[in-house]
């Protein structure tokens, strides 16, 4: 493989949104690889996936045999991106949610970051056909997020990021440990935890045309209560005034190496 940058895309029933997406990517970021990471879609995602591979060399499929959830699915796709030579890996849901369109912009703001975050909640950002339950979902968690790990970003629960490969590293995959909405949080905190240089950079986001939503009440109880366990520690540590120190020496030398 050769390709530098490298858009994983997690995917679990999604085959009436793939191939769209996929040519609609290509257009966009031409010298990009992209990485399909299926878990095993019981409507034949993966096997889409393999016959897009077969006709394009930048087309890559990771198979996985079992939904694990959608942070484990980006955790395998980092993993396999790093090991093939990327610099820069980019986060992308396949349902069409996020532009295309608009990654240029969004690898643009790298050069001075190490992690571009594509945000529905700054300025110039929108959402196009969410319930308000749904707004008031995303709006809600990221605020709650925010407020208790001292959070800058506004949109903290986004899925449309760009890393540097050195900024994954510094974060440190092996640590990250949420498999389904918490995982876009822990991420974020993870990266400023080690000092990393983050932007947001406006996005527009679609809601799916074709497929079911992967949301459920369970999985946004589940990242509150990870966020809640989180901002306890965090709180504890700055009560023991050593918040800075839980973050081993060789995670702070790879951040400082990244400036």
């Amino acid at each position: 493989m050769s390709e530098s940058i490298v858009v994983v895309l997690p995917t679990y029933n999604e085959r009436e949104n793939l191939e769209g997406m996929v040519q609609r990517l290509r257009r966009s970021v031409p010298d990009a690889g992209l990485l399909i990471v299926d878990d095993g879609s019981p409507d034949g995602t993966g096997a889409l996936g393999r016959e897009l591979a077969a006709s394009d060399p930048r087309i890559h499929v990771l198979q996985r045999t079992a939904k694990e959830g959608l942070g484990a699915a980006y955790l395998a796709g980092f993993d396999w991106a790093l090991e093939h030579g990327a610099e820069v890996v980019v986060e992308c849901d396949a349902d069409g949610s996020h532009q295309p369109e608009e990654l240029p912009r969004l690898l643009a703001a790298l050069p001075d970051h190490d992690l571009v975050v594509g945000s529905r909640w700054v300025r110039g950002g929108r959402i196009v056909n969410w319930p308000l339950s749904r707004r008031a979902l995303s709006r809600g968690g990221s605020l709650y997020a925010r407020t208790l790990l001292r959070l800058r970003e506004r949109d903290v629960t986004g899925g449309y990021r760009v890393f540097r490969a050195d900024a994954l590293r510094a974060i440190g995959l092996g640590r990250v440990d949420s498999l389904g909405y918490c995982f876009q949080i822990e991420m974020l905190w993870r990266a400023e935890r080690v000092g990393l240089r983050v932007v947001e950079v406006p996005i527009t986001f679609v809601e799916r045309v074709h497929g079911v939503s992967k949301m459920t009440g369970g999985i946004a109880r589940e990242a509150m209560l990870r966020v809640t366990v989180w901002g306890l520690r965090e709180v504890a540590d700055r009560l023991r005034g050593r918040g800075a120190a839980r973050v081993p020496a060789s995670v702070r030398a790879a951040s400082q190496a990244l400036r």
